[in-house]
């Protein structure tokens, strides 16, 4: 399965949804800033992510924007300026 890199960044309204929403991002991803987090996932994966979201959020009140930063294997280039951040590598990794 092929993988693509994802950037989301989210604002939510209410603490419980926050903390929820932080959560499933944390279950897929890897936080790179307080609210902004780093994915590399199947198109599968991506539909599991968006459905736990959207059974979370409030939609008139919480956004979340979703960045295709490319194919896994040809990704877009992350800049970074300032205190280093661990990135993922690309590539299979066993955790």
């Amino acid at each position: 399965m092929s993988r693509r890199r994802y950037l989301f960044a989210y604002d939510i309204a209410n603490p419980f949804r926050l903390r929820k929403t932080c959560d499933v991002f944390e279950s897929h991803g890897t936080r790179l800033q307080y609210s902004v987090f780093l994915c590399h996932l199947t198109r599968a994966e991506l539909e599991i992510l968006q459905y736990r979201l959207i059974n979370i959020i409030d939609p008139t009140e919480d956004s979340i924007i979703r960045i295709d930063l490319g194919p896994q294997h040809s990704p877009a280039d992350v800049h970074q300026i300032g205190r280093p951040r661990h990135l993922p590598h690309t590539g299979p990794q066993i955790i």
